[in-house]
């Protein structure tokens, strides 16, 4: 079946969200004011920084600049180590063990619509169509709905010459602004017609019984849980280098972090992938931001402020991992620039949230969402300025030794919670890498002034770069050009 869905009725089936909610511009009136005030105040230092050199007191400076550093050291450090304590709390909590397939009769399953967003995806479509058609679900209740763009006509010339199963249908979405994924999402809403919803990316390989074990899972869950991330895993972990890190990366954030947060009952960003909501509840949130680069972290939150829950199954969805540093740079940078647009729309009204969230929520967001950010941006800066104040003999030996000393603590914090999500995973080889990393976070900064430079450009806000899938073949191994 085919569907020829009009970006104008867009919003028919959800709700629209509250414009305070939205990506569509950068900062609200009180952030304007905010932002002009750091700047006075930025301009106002230089300019007394500047009177006192030239009044011959710019050694004082260095005090200073070590008090400073000092602070932000130690900002570094609660950091790492209020990660690593999720990532613990993840590590020692019961395994979420995805049911066995036979836990839910077939006459009690409810229906299902799989939402699959492609883009110039015709390398891995053959692949994709097998998995999904391995899904193990009654057919007359499954809904599959690949979504494709009028004018991707690779992905429509991929599709034309294959033969889909019966629960296939393909919804095509005619051009507008912004073309992204999760306005593509919203768009093909209209076509869905199952009681739950989950989404998966061009390249994923979830388990057969994942959509059982979701079903399982919400009936043992309260009715505050309206949605279950499965646990995602990577591939091709030893392709090279940049898939070793990847991979450390990514087990510990999935296979510790985001279970050990879900224990701890805080908020939980999803990720972009294996996402499984209740239809209703997700019609009712407004699903997912058009304007916004990671839609899927910003929905995890509007979902904790509504008073509802994620739960996390350990369900596996294998997905690919980046192996070319440009194809990586583009993703990276497209979900720092994300996650700061979700900051920012979070924190238009940070009393709100504190009342939305609580306390404990609240903080757990900013270093959730808000310490990455900052660690991605900063992280080689910080290193470089701790180098910078060695030998200073207007800085004390004492200031000098605490930030060289936090400095340390936190990054070998943080390359013990990678070490055990790679244990967790049994990625024993990519072990070897830990201690490398630190050329990882530079990659990382590199790609977090790219995405800051796009979201400070009108033109360039809401443009979604492409990650290109398909780039190794089944044995791990990078297919040329």
């Amino acid at each position: 079946m085919s569907h020829w869905l009009d970006p104008a009725g867009v919003g028919e089936r959800v709700r629209p969200l509250d414009p305070e909610f939205t990506a569509d511009r950068l900062f609200n009136s009180g952030q304007k004011a905010a932002v002009v005030a750091l700047a006075i105040g930025a301009a106002a230092l230089v300019g007394v920084a500047a009177v006192r050199v030239q009044g011959g007191r710019g050694r004082e400076l260095f005090g200073w600049a070590g008090a400073a550093m000092a602070v932000a050291n130690t900002v570094n450090l609660v950091g790492s180590l209020y990660q690593s304590a999720v990532v613990l709390r993840g590590a020692l909590a019961d395994r979420n063990l995805a049911p066995p397939a036979t836990a839910v009769a077939d006459a009690e399953l409810p229906g299902y619509t799989v939402l699959v967003p492609l883009y110039r995806e015709d390398r891995v479509l053959p692949r994709l169509v097998a998995e999904l058609s391995a899904l193990d679900y009654p057919a007359d209740r499954l809904q599959i709905i690949l979504i494709i763009e009028e004018s991707d006509k690779d992905t429509r010339l991929a599709l034309d010459s294959l033969e889909l199963p019966p629960t296939f249908e393909v919804a095509k979405i005619r051009q507008s602004m912004p073309r992204n994924k999760p306005k593509a999402c919203n768009i093909a809403l209209r076509a869905a017609r199952g009681r739950m919803c989950v989404i998966y990316d061009a390249e994923d390989r979830p388990d057969p019984g994942q959509l059982r074990a979701a079903v399982q899972a919400f009936a043992q869950a309260p009715p505050e849980t309206v949605c279950m991330q499965a646990e995602l895993r990577l591939w091709n972990p030893m392709t090279n280098w940049l898939t070793r890190c990847f991979a450390a990366e990514y087990a510990t954030r999935h296979a510790l972090y985001l279970p050990g947060l879900s224990r701890i009952d805080l908020p939980i960003l999803l990720g972009g992938t294996s996402n499984h909501f209740r239809m209703e509840a997700l019609l009712e949130l407004g699903a997912w931001d058009g304007y916004n680069m990671t839609e899927d972290a910003d929905l995890g939150v509007r979902i904790y402020r509504r008073g509802w829950r994620v739960e996390t199954i350990a369900s596996i969805t294998e997905e690919e991992a980046n192996s070319e540093l440009g194809n990586w740079m583009r993703q990276r940078s497209r979900w720092i620039k994300g996650h700061t647009q979700t900051w920012l729309v979070h924190m238009r009204h940070p009393v709100r949230l504190w009342c939305d969230l609580g306390p404990a929520g609240f903080v757990s967001l900013q270093f959730s969402l808000a310490y990455p950010l900052v660690h991605s941006l900063s992280n080689p800066v910080l290193l470089a300025l701790n180098l910078g104040l060695l030998g200073r003999r207007t800085v004390s030996r004492r200031v000098q030794r605490y930030c060289l000393g936090a400095m340390l603590a936190a990054n070998l914090t943080s390359m013990a919670a990678l070490s055990s999500g790679c244990v967790r995973r049994g990625l024993h080889g990519a072990l070897p890498v830990i201690p490398t990393t630190p050329a990882y976070w530079t990659l990382m900064w590199a790609a977090g002034l790219k995405g800051v430079v796009q979201l400070l450009r009108p033109s360039r806000r809401h443009f979604w770069e492409v990650t290109r899938h398909g780039l190794v073949g089944d044995d791990g191994r990078r297919i040329a050009a």
